[in-house]
């Protein structure tokens, strides 16, 4: 009984903010509340709306949300463009709660969810700031201002793993994906001086695994998206480069998806009436970091298959008697700055993962004598034929794997499996090929 009056009254919360009347801003003293189901129920979520704009759809909402997430229920503030979320409270460090959610502006200025007993889960901490309402404007900029209507605190100073249009991001601020299960393992899109960047960030070691280099070097100091396209400005206001927009349909937001750590801009479809990407960063499956686990290869034909290495153990400190081991025709799409060895040869580059015992692989590049360590085997994927890989320059890589002495070699079975797979690929579509020429020779020959 006390889970169907629960579920009822968020139905009623949800249902009764839903429409036009909901208004643009909030005064000093208003309190919404919804209650958090006495049981749990997997892949509940009940939803408040109480900002909304009066732009036509897709408009911007407001929402207090509450979801079942791993057997509790988060609390968070949230907002929208159409269904999409672009904003939460909760997007870095979740509030778990019991009995209720409320969200409330108090009438010293301060934006605070609670949860039971009062207990705080998140703040402006804008109280005696002369706060007198919460707006939200028609950028999706949520905004607390004063009486002269100054802006003392906003949302954009706070971005998610989403940039708005209009939305500026200065250097040495960046776009973070929410954390898989609330894992130490996320994505972030970083602005950088000479660069912007993707990396992976999984526990103590970061990844870069996608960057764009204005092409006259010059040094970035804010990013902005415009209509068409993210626009990087210097120091000096002027643009110097800018990564385009494929489609000529407005920008509406940037992206770093969740899962996949790919970078989007997208544009909203009237004909599909969903968000589409009209730019994405990794154009191959292959690319993106996570695509296969840990101690896996991402074939040509997007498979993902067993790196079976004899003598790999994954945890090389306290052992004597290592070596290099090649994995002939592949690379990896990682990198890992902090351990960039410049001007050094390939034996250079696999003796310097030999001496350091944390290190369990290496990637080394001829065209620019570049060595990369690495804590993980991750991000592996077939890169060329014969020797080595290639790193898509043109330039010849190797990447070795540290292996106990005596145990040097793939298992054979891994080997067949790749081989086989991609051979059998390659044979279909070949096959299909040869098909389709003899048929359309069949045809002009009958005509």
């Amino acid at each position: 009984m006390n889970l169907l009056l629960s579920f009822a009254i968020l139905i009623h919360f949800s249902t009764h903010f839903y429409g036009n009347c909901i208004p643009d801003n909030i005064q000093l003293g208003t309190q919404t509340t919804l209650v958090v189901p006495g049981l749990y129920i997997l892949g509940f979520v009940g939803r408040a709306f109480i900002l909304e704009t009066s732009q036509p759809v897709p408009n911007f909402r407001v929402g207090l949300t509450v979801e079942a997430v791993e057997g509790k229920y988060v609390c968070s503030f949230d907002v929208f463009l159409g269904d999409f979320k672009v904003w939460s409270s909760s997007h870095l460090s979740p509030f778990f709660t019991s009995e209720k959610c409320v969200v409330g502006l108090t009438w010293d200025g301060d934006l605070r969810l609670t949860g039971r007993d009062d207990e705080l889960g998140w703040r402006t901490a804008t109280y005696g700031q002369g706060i007198k309402r919460l707006q939200l404007s028609s950028t999706g900029n949520l905004v607390l201002v004063d009486e002269l209507n100054m802006i003392k605190w906003q949302s954009f100073h706070f971005p998610t793993n989403v940039m708005l249009w209009g939305q500026r991001l200065d250097v040495g601020t960046m776009l973070t994906s929410l954390p898989t299960n609330y894992s130490n393992s996320y994505f972030s899109f970083e602005i950088h001086r000479e660069k912007l960047a993707l990396f992976l960030n999984s526990g103590k070691y970061k990844y870069s695994y996608w960057e764009f280099n204005p092409e006259k070097p010059q040094e970035i100091s804010f990013v902005r998206l415009a209509s068409n396209g993210l626009q990087i400005f210097n120091d000096e206001s002027h643009k110097i480069a800018q990564i385009p927009s494929k489609r000529l349909q407005l920008l509406r937001f940037l992206a770093v998806e969740n899962t996949t750590g790919n970078l989007g801009l997208y544009y909203y479809s009237t004909k599909m009436t969903k968000f589409e990407a009209s730019f994405r960063a990794l154009r191959n499956k292959c690319d993106e970091p996570n695509f296969c686990a840990a101690n896996e290869i991402c074939t040509v034909s997007t498979e993902c298959s067993c790196l079976e290495i004899k003598g790999f153990s994954g945890n090389f400190c306290g052992k004597s008697g290592v070596e290099m081991m090649e994995i002939r025709g592949a690379v990896s799409i990682l990198r890992d700055v902090n351990k960039k060895i410049i001007n050094g040869t390939r034996e250079s580059c696999a003796d310097s993962c030999i001496g350091d015992c944390t290190c369990v692989g290496a990637l080394f590049t001829s065209g620019n004598s570049e060595c990369y360590l690495y804590g993980e085997v991750r991000g592996v994927k077939e890169g060329g034929h014969g020797g080595g890989g290639s790193d898509g320059d043109g330039h010849g890589v190797s990447f070795m794997v540290k292996v106990l002495k005596g145990g040097k070699g793939l298992k054979k079975w891994m080997l067949v499996l790749i081989v086989v797979g991609d051979g059998l690929l390659l044979f279909i579509c070949l096959g299909g090929i040869g098909f389709y020429m003899l048929w359309r020779k069949k045809e002009a020959n009958s005509n």
